[in-house]
């Protein structure tokens, strides 16, 4: 759920810097004008809800598929992992073959994969069906925003992009609760097939509504791409297996191979004439720091709404669609905050809210490991209320300071790697909120519960520590964003 609501934040953020290098490259019908901003409505919320509807269906999958509800990470990983690597060449392939084109295919292949995700018989093939699922997300919202991009004028822009994200808003307050539902009433399967309706809708939008618009291309740094995608999925391994006894040898054997493919990537850029992700981002200071602190930060927060719903159903007993009525909270937090988080961010600086509600975020963490079975539901709820708002404060405040100071077609690039950073954090967070959780339970023999206290206690003072780097910005960076 935190992940999830950036992608307004990022949709805001792309919308006002692209505004002003991109003019309309498609002159549009009156009733493309009018209708298609539908189109990208449709993708977000079938990519929002597909995300936030699997974390409450998790232990129920488990069970159907005999697995550990410990053990169901990599149904999360799998995919976010997925989006993070094919995410930088949306643009390309857009280019390449038409916008027209791309946006159908990736919606085909996301229903595809929903498809194969119901049917999948064990865990193995669920994870293969939602990379697939990846391949069509990856492709689907970059692609969708990128056609908004091109088809309007820029005074427009602002306008489109803020109706078209408003299921950014919706789907994750009702993802938990459609996820609850579905499990407990019907079967895990829905989850998945809940899609294919959505699919339809948006592919009949497309073949209607969507521009074909071709760009020149150029080359792609396919070498470039293929040594980051490789480190990404090493490091992601790495750290599944360092939770599992015996296997921490080859964990640390992954992630020296892992960091040696990033020395390549460095070694590679410096050279190449356009590198997927050009070195001269980093020397942007504000995005520096902006990109080190959301992968961090995201460490500890990312883990949350895959343990949350865990802790309520296999700890605490709770049916899935109880547990999903708990979750709401944070999304209403989040929705309830954004009409403040400029105001606060113009009265106190970027570098104070950073760090500030960075330290929020972790105690909150910490205070989830005082949570028990016997705590009603209306203590736990304001507390999940307000851990809602900082993380949406969190997120539109890293967004924005990551790549407010960019400028011409580093803009381009730097949203595209932060929006890649964010999701490989993602699947970091879930890899090691899992591992800290699979050390305490099956390595220290922890009780359920004491593991899920001692997990949050950890990510709760790393998330602490992580908000120390925002302390690098100075109190008047990000003042010509507001």
């Amino acid at each position: 759920m935190p992940n999830n609501s950036n992608n307004q934040e990022i949709t805001n953020t792309t919308a006002t810097s692209l505004a002003s290098d991109l003019q309309p490259k498609f002159t549009l019908s009156a009733v493309q004008a009018k209708f298609l901003p539908y189109v990208l409505a449709v993708a977000l919320f079938m990519q929002i809800l597909d995300a936030t509807i699997l974390n409450t269906a998790l232990p129920e999958m488990a069970l159907a598929l005999g697995e550990s509800p410990l053990k169901m990470q990599w149904a999360v990983i799998s995919y976010a992992l997925t989006l993070a690597i094919f995410i930088p060449i949306s643009g390309f392939m857009a280019d390449k073959y038409g916008t027209r084109k791309v946006f159908l295919t990736a919606i085909v292949l996301f229903s595809i994969g929903s498809i194969f995700c119901a049917m999948s018989p064990n865990l193995d093939i669920l994870v293969a069906s939602r990379i697939l699922q990846g391949v069509g997300g990856a492709m689907m919202t970059p692609v969708a925003r990128l056609i908004l991009v091109k088809s309007y004028p820029r005074n427009q822009l602002l306008t489109v992009m803020n109706f078209a994200v408003i299921p950014a808003l919706i789907a994750p307050l009702v993802g938990p609760l459609v996820g609850g539902y579905l499990v407990q009433y019907a079967s895990w399967h829905w989850i998945f097939l809940i899609n294919i309706p959505m699919g339809i809708l948006g592919f009949i939008l497309g073949f209607k509504l969507v521009p074909d618009i071709k760009e020149a291309a150029g080359k792609l740094d396919w070498f470039g791409f293929g040594l980051f995608a490789l480190a990404a999925g090493l490091l992601t391994l790495a750290v599944e297996l360092l939770s599992k006894p015996g296997e921490a040898i080859p964990g640390f054997v992954l992630i020296a191979a892992a960091l040696g493919l990033l020395l390549m990537y460095v070694r590679h850029a410096r050279k190449a004439g356009n590198p997927i992700f050009p070195l001269s981002l980093f020397d942007v200071r504000t995005f520096r720091i902006g990109i080190t602190g959301n992968l961090f930060t995201r460490l500890g927060i990312s883990a949350v709404p895959y343990l949350l719903p865990l802790l309520l159903q296999v700890a605490f007993k709770y049916t899935p669609s109880q547990a999903g009525w708990l979750l709401t909270p944070i999304a209403v937090g989040a929705m309830g905050i954004k009409p403040w988080v400029s105001k606060i961010i113009q009265r106190f600086s970027y570098r104070k809210v950073l760090v500030t509600n960075t330290t929020i975020l972790g105690i909150l963490i910490i205070l989830l490991a005082q949570l028990n079975a016997s705590i009603p539901w209306y203590y736990i709820a304001p507390l999940l209320v307000i851990m809602g708002a900082c993380n949406s404060m969190q997120f539109s405040a890293m967004n924005t300071i990551t790549i407010g100071d960019l400028e011409g077609s580093q803009t381009s690039s730097g949203n595209s790697l932060m929006a890649v950073n964010q999701q490989l954090a993602i699947s970091f967070g879930i890899a090691f909120g899992a591992t800290i959780l699979s050390v305490f339970s099956d390595r220290l023999n922890f009780e359920i519960i004491s593991a899920f206290h001692a997990t949050y206690y950890v990510l709760g003072i790393i998330t602490i520590i992580s908000g120390l780097s925002f302390l690098r910005l100075k109190p008047e960076d990000g003042r010509g964003l507001y």
